[in-house]
């Protein structure tokens, strides 16, 4: 027989630390001896740092005693001089004493006399080490990210010590402190242990809004796949898709949107996430909420403004452009003063905005319907010249198209780029070319307009007259300096078919009255320009 008493837990004092309380722990002692009393005593090698209560007593035969261990923290300390294992040990006498009576141990050492362990058959166990646990080891170690640590503690302790949801001083769980440091694993191993995911640090922010905020994609996974919510907490400022919209964090924004987050769901201060995108220029994640169905048209609580007011208050022309174009955003739009998007860039002093958000269409309008005094009046408040309307198309581009000679000579006067290219590649010479008109073609031309540029599908001005048969279009092209290299007929009409995306047949479609090439040709036999169509009414 080598030990007369057996510990539980096996050979080891556990200690749990809390800051502000005693420092305490407890060790069951069993006699497995069946007929025979068994006499012990407890000391720690250290006396000055603990307190044992019982230090020694007698125990019945099978029967068990639990001691309580106070530990005493160093002095300015909250933490013992060694974590979460302590080189700190005790020594267990245990002595067999036959016929011995049994009384209530006391806490000192006359409950037992001090000279019956001095026997010969004395046992004596000095592997008895101590361990601490408890919240504020566990938040420290889990702040040095001492994994294999965390888990011995946490499967050491007693259920009743364990706590994973608790807080260390400054309010944060362990969780809060795991997603801090950007560690999936410790969150994993956390979350295996139970921690509630949906516990809330001492700002009222979820572990889920923490790790959105932190662009934690693994982390935030994680807490998805053990149901966290998608939304807002109550005592939070920001949602967790709000905060993936301020960062820019687009992959924690995605994997929030596949599991159901709402997409234009209110931050406390009543923006949504296309607001608080749009505000911190944060592109990509606009265009995922746009593409996620984002309402361009949903107004903040606070005064009423749609995404749109709020990047042209900032005067972010790209994100006007953005919302306009990819997310149809109406700028007609006010908010609670009565303020359109147009009218809050006035204010804040960003003319770069005002064709986007409104001069620029009014411009391209006047244009295409030769309205001279307009266009003075527009570019007197502003309106840029260059300016596009939303099809991508400057005013020049619009006076040319529909024949506007006066326009177009004024324009051009004004500053207009006579080269300029819509989407297409198209320049305002292949608008007049297209369409018809002599006078405004030799125009741009003599105002050195380049009669080779070409469109993204390699269209010239020339060829299109050509394939439209535009004879007088196509003599001052020639004159302006236009080559006639690659103008084969048949060739040339097929490929204007299909750059300019028309219904027509290569051949035999056209009036053959083309008044000189200066008029509009007509279309016959039923066929129809589509793009010319499309774009003359607009």
């Amino acid at each position: 027989m080598d030990r007369l008493i057996r510990l539980d837990p096996s050979n080891t004092v556990l200690i749990r630390v809390e800051p502000g309380q005693k420092c305490h722990g407890r060790i069951t002692l069993h006699n497995v001896m069946y007929t025979m009393p068994v006499a012990f005593r407890l000391q720690p090698l250290i006396k000055t740092r603990y307190t044992v209560k019982p230090q020694s007593g007698i125990i019945s035969p099978l029967a068990t005693l639990t001691i309580d261990i106070t530990y005493h923290l160093p002095q300015g300390s909250s933490l013992p001089h060694s974590f979460p294992h302590s080189n700190d040990s005790f020594l267990l006498h245990s002595v067999l004493v036959p016929g011995a009576a049994i009384k209530e141990p006391s806490s000192m050492f006359d409950a037992v006399p001090s000279d019956l362990f001095k026997k010969k058959q004395v046992f004596i166990d000095s592997a008895i080490r101590v361990m601490f646990v408890g919240p504020h080891i566990l938040a420290r170690l889990v702040t040095q990210g001492a994994t294999d640590e965390i888990r011995e503690v946490l499967e050491k302790s007693d259920p009743s010590w364990r706590n994973v949801n608790s807080t260390d001083p400054q309010g944060q769980t362990l969780l809060h402190l795991a997603i801090s440091q950007g560690r999936a694993d410790l969150v994993q191993l956390l979350l295996e242990f139970e921690a509630d995911v949906e516990a809330l640090n001492r700002s009222g922010s979820t572990p889920l809004e923490a790790a959105s905020s932190c662009n934690e994609a693994l982390i935030v996974e994680l807490l998805l796949a053990h149901k966290a919510n998608t939304e807002r907490s109550e005592l939070s400022m920001f949602g967790p898709i709000h905060h993936a919209a301020r960062g820019g964090h687009v992959e924690v924004m995605r994997l929030l949107l596949l599991k159901g987050a709402k997409v234009d769901s209110l931050a406390k201060d009543g923006n949504t996430a296309l607001h608080v995108a749009v505000e911190e220029h944060t592109k990509d994640c606009v265009r995922l909420l746009l593409a996620n169905g984002a309402r361009t048209d949903a107004k903040n609580t606070r005064e009423g403004d749609t995404p749109l007011h709020v990047a042209s208050a900032i005067g972010d022309e790209s994100m006007v452009k953005l919302l306009l174009q990819k997310g149809g955003a109406n700028k007609d739009v006010r908010n609670r003063q009565g303020r359109t998007a147009y009218d809050i860039a006035v204010e804040n002093g960003h003319a770069h905005l005002y064709d986007a958000l409104c001069l620029g269409d009014k411009l391209c309008v006047a244009a295409r319907k030769g309205e001279v005094r307009s266009i003075h009046k527009l570019l007197e408040n502003g309106a840029g010249i260059n300016g596009r309307d939303q099809n991508g198309w400057t005013s020049l581009h619009r006076a040319s198209f529909k024949g506007r000679i006066d326009t177009v000579k004024l324009l051009v006067e004004k500053g207009a780029e006579v080269d300029a290219k819509d989407e297409e590649g198209y320049t305002a010479l292949h608008c007049a070319a297209e369409s018809g008109h002599a006078d405004v073609t030799e125009f741009l031309v003599k105002r050195g307009a380049d009669v080779e540029a070409r469109t993204r599908k390699g269209v010239s001005a020339l060829q299109i007259a050509e394939s439209l048969h535009y004879v007088g279009i196509t003599r001052v092209l020639v004159n302006g300096g236009a080559s006639r290299e690659n103008c084969d007929v048949g060739k040339v009409a097929a490929l204007g078919a299909i750059a300019f995306g028309t219904k027509m047949e290569a051949r035999g479609v056209m009036n053959k009255k083309k008044r000189g090439g200066g008029g509009r040709a007509r279309m016959l036999n039923g066929a129809s320009f589509d793009r010319s169509m499309a774009l003359a009414v607009l």
